[in-house]
């Protein structure tokens, strides 16, 4: 259903080279992301009060663009499987449909390899949470788990900006640290969001030609020739086109925990951020900007269809939830959040933090 090989190749050849750097310089940048990455640990554990000891476990690996994809390509794969079997089992097995099938997995990697080098060169660093392990990128010993710094970004981002280059990257490591943190120090959230995006992709109507159907639906809006209320504003993602009213529901769960996940990285981020980020403030403020800011008409189209707008969305909304409930309760009663997933906040209570508190609190004091 997927060449996988070929999205690599795709992904590998298209990816745009990264800023120039001498062999001394790329060193240093490694090794001074991986001594943050280190010392990010202890900052992020302090703050949060989550206590972890696996996070010694997890491996931290500092890639290029390529490294990042193949790394994804792998997670990819693994999260996806049961899905494409379910594909294949539909489709059958006769010489005909092998053909198709061979055709249209070359064509599905070759589409997968774009969409991938459109990604590598803006990811600044990643959590991989279901990352299985390979020889060329270790993963954490429970089969899980890994964190990635892609280091021509960093450097590129912190040009962009034209900020400190170490105090930079001091924020980036704090910012994915926290998330190493969150999976690590709550053993049960790995395995309800791997659920959760299973159940999602469960209710995905597996017809291949259905499937088909909605990615031309999707190509036609990137090309500009989607219909008029769905240009700019109305224009739905990838994954709003495969909805089905089941998987709106899953949606809905799964945006409220990404939600939290990434806002409480940027409340986290901000907060350790001015006793050992000195420039810290300028960063936040170049970096929001930078985030709010659209590029070339093609970049909006792509950012609207693989749905980064509602991931700029998350960041926000989610902050302002974690902000709002710390100041209500404390860091100690927002922890609550990570009790079991009765305790995640709904959608509506990420909009509405008040409600979270008066669910969880007020019914653990009656």
């Amino acid at each position: 259903m997927v060449d996988w090989n070929l999205a690599v190749a795709t992904a590998t050849r298209l990816v745009r080279p990264g800023p120039e750097v001498s062999r001394d310089e790329a060193r240093a940048v490694v090794g001074e992301l991986r001594r943050h990455a280190k010392s990010s640990e202890e900052h992020v554990r302090s703050f949060t009060r989550m206590a972890t000891e696996a996070a010694h476990d997890t491996p931290v690996l500092v890639v290029d663009r390529a490294g990042w994809v193949r790394a994804n390509v792998a997670g990819f794969r693994e999260l996806l499987k049961p899905l494409l079997d379910k594909m294949q089992d539909r489709r059958g097995g006769g010489p005909g449909n092998a053909m198709l099938g061979a055709v249209g997995g070359k064509v599905t990697g070759v589409e997968l390899g774009m969409l991938l080098s459109f990604l590598a060169s803006r990811v600044l660093g990643q959590y991989e949470t279901f990352a299985p392990p390979s020889r060329d990128f270790p993963a954490a010993a429970d089969g899980g788990g890994r964190l990635l710094l892609v280091a021509p970004n960093i450097v590129h981002v912190e040009r962009e900006l034209d900020v400190d280059p170490h105090d930079f990257r001091l924020w980036v490591c704090l910012h994915e640290e926290t998330h190493r943190t969150q999976f690590t120090a709550v053993p049960w959230l790995r395995d309800h969001l791997e659920g959760e995006i299973q159940t999602f992709l469960g209710e995905t109507e597996v017809d291949p030609m259905t499937v088909l159907e909605r990615l031309r639906e999707a190509a036609s809006s990137l090309s500009g020739n989607g219909r008029p209320e769905e240009d700019e504003e109305g224009g739905r993602s990838l994954v709003e086109l495969v909805q089905t009213p089941a998987q709106r529901e899953v949606l809905g769960r799964l945006t409220a925990v990404m939600s939290l996940l990434e806002g409480h990285a940027d409340f986290v981020m901000d907060g350790v951020g001015p006793a050992v980020v000195p420039s810290v403030t300028e960063i936040r403020e170049k970096f929001k900007e930078r985030r709010a800011k659209g590029a070339s008409r093609l970049d909006l189209a792509l950012r609207k269809l693989l749905g980064l707008d509602a991931k700029l969305r998350q960041y926000r909304d989610g902050e302002r939830f974690v902000r709002a409930v710390v100041e209500q309760v404390g860091m100690d009663g927002f922890n609550r959040v990570w009790t079991s997933p009765n305790t995640l906040p709904t959608k509506a209570e990420i909009a509405k933090p008040a409600d979270w508190v008066a669910r969880v609190h007020r019914k653990a004091e009656s």
